[in-house]
């Protein structure tokens, strides 16, 4: 006589195992933002801030107190005040609400600049890395070329060459960018393509694109996150620098770089609060960036692990 049991006779619930999983991810990333705020408070403090800005680009409808556009010409440079807390530019427009707006523009070009360059240029090194040979040699010399330029000068030279514009500005800056993307994940697919499980699946006759795609490239997303991380404040301080020129984001759109050629061209002594604030808000943003940057480099990259 056999026995049988509901339980066992009973089909195993497939959507419970489904749903752990999600659980299981948002387990480990939580582990993981404990782990980096332990070893790196600094750099998580800075972290909070760089979200803060980013949600203040996404918000800025919901944020700015005035139209960054509108001018009141009865407030014309007036300084900070309880009506208007950053003050107002020469012809009445509400300065927080240009500094909010920026940042928008600002982190949209740099956003835009570094995910397009740096993509590029891990590409690019990818293949430099894994064929070596003529390839490798030529596209090393071009990229010493391109690095010899100086970054504003190849960007402003580019901007110039292209014309004014957002998306002009996004492939001027991601441009500059190409080249550190190339050369650093070039030297980490050169010392992955000789690793035993490289070897191992280019014995079981996998592809030089399978190879490439499937089993080296997965291993260069922590360089590559520490550099795009990194190359974000360089990225906003270009943009910034190619508006306060002249040849950036055109007006009448609010950027934190068009605030400050705009507060220099205003007389030989510009107002205090048409050079701060916009200058203030680069500074702690690019600051923020970098730092973060940093923490993520050490969180992970294996050498420093068991640093303290």
């Amino acid at each position: 006589m056999t026995v049988t049991s509901p339980e066992l006779d009973s089909p195993r619930p497939q959507a419970a195992s489904g749903s752990l999983r999600p659980a299981a991810g948002w387990s480990r990333a939580a582990r993981s933002l404990r782990i980096f705020v332990r070893r790196s408070p600094m750099s998580a403090f800075w972290g909070l801030i760089a979200v803060a800005v980013i949600a203040m680009a996404i918000a800025a409808p919901a944020i700015a107190p005035y139209d960054p556009l509108k001018s009141n010409f009865r407030a014309m440079t007036k300084p900070p005040s309880l009506e208007h807390s950053f003050g107002t530019d020469q012809i009445g427009r509400d300065t927080l609400s240009r500094v909010v707006w920026g940042s928008r523009a600002s982190l949209t070009v740099a956003f835009g600049a570094v995910l397009l360059g740096t993509t590029l240029g891990a590409l690019w090194g990818l293949a430099c890395g894994f064929f070596g040979g003529r390839f490798d040699i030529a596209s090393q010399r071009a990229i010493e070329f391109m690095q010899s330029f100086p970054d504003l000068v190849l960007a402003m030279a580019i901007a110039m060459a292209l014309g004014a514009g957002t998306g002009t500005v996004i492939v001027a800056i991601a441009i500059t960018r190409i080249p550190f993307g190339g050369r650093v994940i070039r030297a980490v697919v050169m010392s992955l393509k000789e690793m035993p499980f490289v070897e191992a699946a280019r014995g079981l006759g996998a592809s030089n694109t399978r190879l490439m795609f499937r089993h080296i490239l997965p291993q260069c997303v922590a360089p590559f996150l520490i550099l795009a991380t990194t190359h974000l404040g360089v990225a906003i301080i270009i943009e910034a620098s190619l508006g306060f020129l002249g040849v950036g984001i055109p007006p009448p759109t609010p950027t934190w770089g068009n605030m400050l050629a705009d507060a220099l061209n205003s007389g030989l002594v510009p107002p205090w609060w048409l050079v701060l604030f916009p200058g203030l808000a680069i500074t702690i943003t690019v600051l923020a960036f970098n730092l973060l940057g940093d923490g993520i480099r050490d969180l992970l990259d294996p050498r420093l692990r068991g640093a303290v």
